[in-house]
C-alpha cells in the first residue's frame, strides 16, 4: 500500500474504481470486506491518495464483475501509478483512454476548453459530431458504420456527463473564428453549430468566447489545451492531445504556464457578449 500525492494516474484510477463501485452497486464498506481490508483503505484509493497492491486490486476488479478486457486496463493504470517517475508528463496509452478523461472531467469544478480551427468537443452539436466522425472514418480508423456510431454515442454520452453534471462547474470554451468558417459536413451542420454555440452561452455555467482572426500573440496558436481544477481537491491538470496518446501534466511547474497561456488566450478573445453578436453575424452572414 502507498500514500502520496494524487497523480493523475492516481485520480483516474480512483474515479473508475468509484465507478465501477457504483455500478455493482455496492459500499464502501461492502468492497473493503470483500479484500479484506478497512474502508479508508477503499475511500483513499478512490480519492487518489492511495493505491492498492496489484494483488488487491484484482480481487477487488473480480469482486465488482468487471470484464476481463476491462480488468487488465485497470491492473495496468495501477501498474503505472505506482512507477510513475517523479516530473514526468503522463501519455495515457491503455484502451479507453478517453473514458478516463471524462471522469476527470465530470469531476473537475473548472474547465477550459482551446481549439484552433475547430469547435471544441463538449461543445459541438450532435450534427457537428457526426460530421466530424464521417470525416475521419476510413482515415484515423477503419471504415466501420457501427465503429463510427459507437464514437458519436460516446461524444454525446460525455457531453451530458459533464455539462449535464449535478456537481458545479465554470466551464469556458475558446475557439479560434476560423472555426466559424470552416466547413464540417456541410453548412447547414455548421449554421446548426453556430446556434448550438448561442445556446451554450445563455447558460450560466458557460461561457463562449472566440479569438477574432486578426488578434496577435496568441500563445496557444496551432494547439488544443484543455484545464480542470479541482478546487484544491486534487492538483491542477492541463491536458493535450492531437491523434495519438492523450498527454497529461499535472506538476506545477508544468501546469502553471499552461493555465496562464489559456487565461491569456480569453483576455485576447472576445468576450462572451461580443461573442455572441459575432455569432450573431455569422448566422446573417450565411443566410445571404
Amino acid at each position: 500500500m502507498g500514500y502520496g500525492r494524487p497523480t493523475v494516474e492516481r485520480r483516474q484510477l480512483g474515479l473508475m474504481l468509484k465507478k465501477l463501485r457504483e455500478r455493482k452497486g455496492v459500499s464502501q464498506n461492502d468492497a473493503a470486506a470483500a479484500i479484506g481490508r478497512k474502508q479508508a483503505r477503499i475511500s483513499r484509493a478512490e480519492i487518489g491518495v492511495g493505491s492498492l497492491a496489484q494483488d488487491e486490486l484484482a480481487e477487488l476488479l473480480n469482486f465488482y464483475g468487471v470484464p476481463e478486457e476491462e480488468q487488465a486496463t485497470a491492473l495496468a493504470l495501477g501498474a503505472q501509478a505506482r512507477k510513475r517517475q517523479r516530473g514526468r508528463a503522463y501519455a495515457d496509452q491503455l484502451p479507453h483512454a478517453f473514458e478516463r478523461l471524462t471522469d476527470l472531467q465530470a469531476d473537475a469544478r473548472s474547465i477550459g476548453f482551446y481549439e484552433t480551427g475547430i469547435v471544441p468537443g463538449l461543445a459541438q452539436s450532435p450534427d457537428y459530431v457526426r460530421a466530424l466522425m464521417r470525416a475521419g472514418d476510413g482515415a484515423w480508423w477503419n471504415s466501420d458504420s457501427e465503429e463510427a456510431e459507437r464514437r458519436i454515442a460516446y461524444r454525446l454520452n460525455q457531453q451530458n456527463r459533464v455539462l449535464g453534471s449535478d456537481m458545479p462547474k465554470s466551464v469556458v470554451f475558446v475557439l479560434t473564428e476560423t472555426s466559424l468558417h470552416q466547413i464540417v459536413g456541410s453548412v447547414a451542420v455548421l449554421r446548426g453549430q453556430i446556434l448550438h454555440l448561442l445556446q451554450l452561452n445563455e447558460r450560466p455555467d458557460i461561457s463562449v468566447q472566440v479569438v477574432p482572426s486578426e488578434c496577435p500573440d496568441n500563445p496557444l496558436l496551432g494547439g488544443g489545451l484543455i484545464t480542470l481544477d479541482f478546487d484544491g481537491v486534487a492538483p491542477r491538470i492541463a491536458f493535450s492531445a492531437s491523434h495519438g496518446p492523450a498527454t497529461y501534466h499535472d506538476r506545477e511547474e508544468d501546469t502553471e504556464p499552461m493555465f496562464q497561456a489559456f487565461d491569456r488566450v480569453r483576455q485576447l478573445a472576445l468576450t462572451p457578449e461580443e461573442t455572441g453578436d459575432l455569432l450573431l453575424a455569422r448566422l446573417k452572414d450565411m443566410s445571404r
